[in-house]
């Protein structure tokens, strides 16, 4: 039985959610989200909150869709009311990032520029050079925006140079010696 999948979603005042089917549509102050739910899995819309059930007879092989459903409809409301956010911090000296029109150009080493197009309905802010702020109310694109940003020049484990998450801890190696023993 899911346990996440019971917990049903509030909505919060300011916010529509329509329920056509197995569409599940969310429409809030900062934007509008939608999904289709996985086929035997269904949701009403009752007293302000959204309650997720399963077909019957197919309990088991739905169980672990059932709480994916409640979590990535969980996911648009808080989308569409406070938004998504991600910061990345760029380490390393001469490592710097600036916004050059609808792209985010970083420099992290290599002898051009790495130049990433940011996607449509997302927002990024660069408020100093070293650091990234990606925002959005999807947040799937959010998480996939900023790894791609990461990918870039992920963080390394001995001087620690690299694009990471603000809330990352790279664990640190001690330097390589040379000498054979």
């Amino acid at each position: 039985m899911s346990r996440i999948g019971k917990i049903p979603v509030k909505v919060p005042s300011g916010v529509e959610v329509k329920v056509d089917g197995s569409r599940v549509e969310v429409k809030g102050p900062k934007g509008e989200l939608g999904m289709d739910l996985v086929p035997g899995i269904s949701a009403v819309v009752e007293n302000g909150e959204i309650v997720f059930s399963r077909a019957e007879g197919r309990e088991k092989e739905l169980s672990p869709f059932h709480g994916l459903a409640r979590a990535l409809v969980q996911n648009m409301v808080t989308g569409v009311t406070e938004g998504w956010t991600r910061k990345l911090q760029v380490v390393g000296t001469g490592y710097q990032a600036s916004m050059s029109g609808k792209k985010i150009s970083l420099q992290v080493g290599f002898c051009n520029p790495v130049e990433i197009e940011i996607p449509e309905g997302l927002k990024v802010e660069v408020p100093q050079p070293t650091e990234i702020v990606v925002s959005g109310i999807d947040k799937q694109k959010v998480g996939e925006l900023a790894a791609r940003i990461r990918r870039a020049r992920p963080p390394e484990p001995y001087k620690g140079k690299g694009i990471r998450y603000a809330d990352e801890v790279v664990r640190r190696k001690e330097v390589r010696s040379m000498a054979g023993g």
